[in-house]
């Protein structure tokens, strides 16, 4: 695995950001014509397709919310257990917990700092109210998560 730093970190699982949310976009725009197709038509053959292309449009929502939520909640729980850890070590670091001025996407940000700059960069954070993006490039020494799937 090559060194990670502010350029390489972000990671994407091309079959879920791309070739799953891109399915599911044809899947929708897909069973959406053929509901409105089925509907333009229902007086010609009596409405027989309607109920099914309903169903089937309904799914396809369904489904995509399903992707979405499962993300959705598998992210807010990654972010309670790096809460937790960072916390956790400027309480180590420090003998006091985390500014809580800090907003969630800065103390994700700081879990790439490394221990010797950690504590100055939170507490830099918390005054200047800095970006994720603003202390990721602050980040001299990058600290790698190399324990993701």
């Amino acid at each position: 695995m090559a060194e990670q730093n502010f350029k390489n970190h972000s990671r994407y699982v091309p079959l879920y950001h791309f070739v799953t949310s891109t399915a599911l976009l044809a899947l929708i725009v897909g069973s959406c014509i053929n509901l409105f197709e089925n509907c333009s038509s229902c007086s010609a053959n009596g409405g027989g397709g309607i109920y099914s292309a309903s169903l089937i449009c309904l799914m396809s929502l369904v489904l995509t919310l399903v992707w979405f939520f499962a993300r959705s909640f598998a992210l807010k729980a990654q972010d309670r257990a790096i809460r937790a850890e960072e916390n956790l070590r400027h309480f180590i670091a420090t003998g006091k917990a985390l500014d809580s001025r800090l907003r969630m996407g800065q103390i994700i940000a700081l879990r790439f700092a490394g221990d010797d700059e950690f504590v100055t960069l939170a507490k830099q954070a918390a005054e200047e109210s800095l970006s994720s993006k603003q202390i990721k490039m602050a980040i001299k020494n990058w600290r790698p998560d190399n324990n993701r799937a």
